[in-house]
């Protein structure tokens, strides 16, 4: 490995990011500043020069330095600032920085991963998942996910934020997982049991902006962040600088290198603007498939603009750029067929509920391209694949941003739900759940902080806003009944109940979802393995109820589902029924009367449709 000259010029190291644990011994630490003429590195009581080199940069490689030493950066009016690329801390986020060794016996190192159509993903936030809220206990909980029928894993972000209690989506050390839920150690070790389990991981992560605490960039490398542009949570990223672009660029790398992670979702990229000749996003999703081109791998974004060009396949079917993406489109039509709300984010979706509901079914986008306010698109559609679109019923946002953070189970008709649920497990789109759902998770999840003083103070008013985006308050509720978001009453109440998995009503709840997994892994998977590109279609069907299919190389998967309140007569299907779910027996192969809340799922073997 390449030592750092005295004059630091050492050309290959130039450009990356934070400390580097040298094999030989010693290590190597860089940042990037602005307008700076000098840096220390504060290490053992010694407040070092580093060299300048050139550029902004300034490294330094320190031989006598040790795995767990604390270091911190000395500016030249004498403030001393954590590394922004600190892979872990010595407390909070205004504190030093340790230095890592990086190695990890892993017990799984053969593992490459799953391929993309075997995705049955659970969201987890490590904090509430486990009364411990650690990486470890979240380890001891993995059994019951695979035997679930559960194949990865999406953890909410690790990264270090403000306190020891949040969603994550506030981090301002993008490198470091928080101290709170253990050492890098322990997530790889999480990480590891994962695999032994089947299960892949992805790690949400946030390339939108910093948290609002803890961010020093400001103040040293101003130019981190452009002043012509604003996001929802301040100054945008200025990713037109190549510093910048290469500090989330090599976070990717380095989580999925390091930590052997299957892939990254990447959370609201719409608020990452960037004019350069190459988009950080593309830049990014080539790099890494080229760094781990011998692995499954795999990328997803959220995107309030649904657009179609970061999801396009190439002519094996392979993803140019993104897997996949979080379809809000899906559950703002189905979360309406649920609980008849149709305020905020879902009155879009409101007018031509039906039509829409089959749409997201059919295409995955309603709104591809999606404008302000939305339009259905008026012209042929650009084609994307089932698997380009994560569909749930319910996640972090939809559950967390509501006023009292209600899950469905406490919203919507039982039969409902899990004629939904069933939908929802056996298209051919990618399913999502949400931890606990499951066993039908009883508790709320609310949003919560960890915030003291003025921040607090605008944290905990903002939630009325955000609030009526989701539902609003309820009759008999105002803004004083709002949970408070720094409470820990909040985010102790937030934790999964474990219990209920063995209560019977929990015991039912997991059987169903395991059966509906099982037919899913059975039927529904090897179609998806066969082709990718699926040609579906609508039959036409009354009000409230659903008629779809899609053809793939040598099969046929239909659906018809009544979700509305009354008896619905609809199209047959024709084939071999693999999933049904309603009050009287009939024939599939016949118009049918089915009752309210029913579901039909069936292969047909020979290649046509009969419609």
């Amino acid at each position: 490995m390449n030592q750092i000259s005295k004059t630091g010029t050492d050309t290959e190291s130039m450009g990356r990011w934070g400390a580097e644990f040298l094999a030989g011994g010693g290590a190597r630490f860089r940042l990037w500043t602005q307008g700076q003429n000098a840096i220390w590195l504060r290490h053992r009581g010694r407040d070092i020069p580093m060299h300048d080199a050139g550029g902004g940069w300034f490294q330094l490689t320190v031989a006598e330095a040790s795995a767990g030493d604390a270091y911190m950066f000395v500016l030249p009016d004498g403030r001393a600032v954590p590394d922004p690329a600190s892979r872990a801390q010595d407390g909070d986020v205004h504190g030093p920085s340790l230095i890592v060794d990086p190695h990890y016996s892993w017990q799984n190192s053969r593992w490459r991963g799953r391929l993309w159509e075997e995705a049955v993903i659970s969201e987890i936030h490590i904090g509430t998942f486990t009364q411990e809220g650690t990486f470890r206990a979240a380890a001891e909980k993995l059994k019951h996910l695979a035997e679930t029928g559960i194949t990865a894993i999406e953890v909410m972000p690790v990264a270090q934020f403000a306190g020891n209690r949040g969603w994550g989506y506030d981090g301002v050390l993008h490198y470091a997982p928080h101290s709170a839920y253990g050492t890098p150690a322990d997530f790889k070790a999480f990480i590891d049991t994962a695999h032994g389990l089947g299960i892949m991981v992805l790690l949400d992560v946030v390339y939108n902006h910093f948290g609002p605490e803890g961010n020093y960039l400001h103040g040293y490398a101003p130019g981190f962040f452009r002043k012509d542009r604003q996001t929802p949570w301040g100054a945008a990223i200025d990713f037109g600088r190549e510093p910048v672009r290469r500090f989330f660029i090599e976070n990717a790398l380095y989580w999925i290198g390091e930590f052997q992670l299957d892939g990254l979702r990447l959370d609201a990229v719409e608020q990452i603007h960037d004019t350069s000749e190459k988009h950080v996003l593309s830049a990014l999703a080539e790099e890494v498939k080229a760094a781990f081109g011998d692995r499954q791998v795999h990328l997803v974004v959220e995107d309030q603009r649904n657009l179609v060009e970061l999801l396009v396949r190439d002519e094996t079917g392979a993803a140019n750029a993104y897997d996949a993406e979080w379809n809000d489109d899906f559950h703002h039509v189905a979360h309406i067929v649920a609980t008849g709300e149709t305020v905020g984010h879902y009155k879009p979706f409101a007018d031509q509920l039906w039509h829409k509901l089959r749409l997201a079914l059919q295409h995955g986008f309603i709104y591809p391209d999606r404008t302000d306010p939305p339009a259905l698109p008026a012209g042929e559609r650009r084609y994307l694949p089932p698997t380009a679109f994560v569909d749930f019923l319910q996640n972090h946002d939809q559950i967390g941003n509501r006023a009292f953070g209600e899950r469905l189970v406490s919203l919507s008709d039982p039969d409902m739900l899990d004629a939904l649920t069933a939908i929802l497990l056996l298209s051919p789109h990618i399913p999502f759940l949400f931890m606990g759902e499951e066993y039908g998770e009883r508790r709320p999840f609310y949003f919560f902080t960890d915030y003291t003083g003025e921040l607090a103070k605008i944290v905990r008013e903002g939630r009325m806003a955000e609030a009526e985006g989701f539902g609003g308050l309820k009759a008999g509720k105002t803004a004083a009944d709002l949970p408070d978001p720094n409470a820990l009453s909040t985010f102790e109440h937030s934790k999964l109940n474990w219990q209920w998995r063995e209560s019977e009503r929990g015991r039912k709840s997991l059987a169903f979802v395991a059966e509906l997994l099982k037919l899913r892994k059975t039927h529904i998977v090897p179609l998806l393995r066969g082709s990718w590109a699926i040609e579906s279609g609508l039959v036409e069907a009354p009000e409230g109820g659903v008629a779809v299919w899609w053809k793939f190389a040598h099969r046929t998967l239909a659906l018809r589902a009544n979700l509305s309140e009354q008896p619905l007569i609809l199209p047959p299907v024709a084939g071999t029924v693999i999933y049904e779910r309603y009050g009287k027996k009939a024939k599939a192969s016949e118009n049918v009367e089915l009752p309210p809340h029913s579901v039909i799922f069936a292969i047909e073997f020979s290649g046509q449709m009969e419609l």
